[in-house]
């Protein structure tokens, strides 16, 4: 499997959660996105809510397992960790951020974009990771999808393409991909708590929803258990967001980001 990752920047899974959790988590997403934050804390970013929220765009809150136990049990189970550095090859793993997703019918696209160009506020600055379906997946509910071996292609010089609802959404992917290639796109296709892991530097996005069920995804991103805040780059301005929990200190606070496998050193 390590190997097919290492060719493609991706791999699908026909089940990555326990089928009897679908339930709570479902619940859960209900809570999220209406404001309820069963913990009392609030998530780190919360882009869209019931009574403010654009009904057509995707549906989107980051550190989710902050404010809900119920997505937390998830989030923070080592044995995805294990698999992300494993797959990786790092000696560990840590998370930096979970992204609870829902799609709705109707929703519109998201961008095709790469992981790891929003990781420069820490140091190595790379991330993997692990996409869980909540929903049965089909290509016209706006699956995830991802170029084949696109990880292995040069960085882009920039990023044009907006992430909600882009007239094009695979514009950026189409423009970054090396001249005498083909950009090879694949859906994932699985039953509900089925699911991918993919490297930081796999160009992947997503079609609008159109058919008439939900689609809702659980997706978790971790850096290596050493990685630390890059201080030159927040004192720039980047990852204004997370760079708040730095205090000065390029130590990354397990309270935030917490090491889920392995060893920091």
């Amino acid at each position: 499997m390590n190997e097919q990752f290492a060719l493609d920047g991706f791999v699908v899974e026909p089940q990555l959660l326990d089928l009897h959790l679908l339930g709570s988590l479902h619940d859960a997403f209900d809570d999220l996105f209406a404001g309820h934050f069963g913990t009392g804390i609030e998530p780190d970013e919360v882009n869209w809510q019931t009574t403010t929220g654009d009904p057509r765009r995707a549906r989107q809150i980051c550190n989710g397992w902050k404010a809900d136990d119920r997505i937390a049990a998830v989030v923070l189970d080592p044995g995805s960790a294990a698999r992300v550095a494993d797959l990786m090859g790092w000696r560990g793993a840590r998370l930096i951020q979970d992204n609870i997703l829902w799609k709705p019918p109707g929703a519109t696209q998201l961008g095709f974009h790469r992981d790891n160009d929003y990781s420069h506020w820490f140091s190595p600055a790379e991330m993997a990771t692990c996409w869980i379906a909540l929903d049965s997946t089909t290509e016209a509910s706006g699956t995830l999808e991802f170029a084949r071996g696109s990880h292995l292609w040069p960085a882009p010089a920039s990023l044009d393409t907006p992430f909600h609802a882009p007239d094009d959404y695979t514009g950026d992917v189409k423009r970054s991909c090396p001249a005498n290639t083909e950009v090879d796109i694949v859906s994932v296709v699985v039953p509900a708590g089925g699911g991918s892991f993919h490297h930081g530097d796999t160009w992947h996005g997503s079609a609008a929803n159109c058919t008439i069920v939900q689609r809702r995804a659980l997706a978790i991103h971790y850096a290596r258990a050493d990685a630390k805040f890059d201080l030159d780059r927040l004192e720039h301005g980047m990852g204004k967001v997370y760079g708040r929990y730095c205090g000065g200190n390029a130590a990354m606070p397990d309270a935030h980001f917490p090491t889920l496998h392995g060893r920091v050193s």
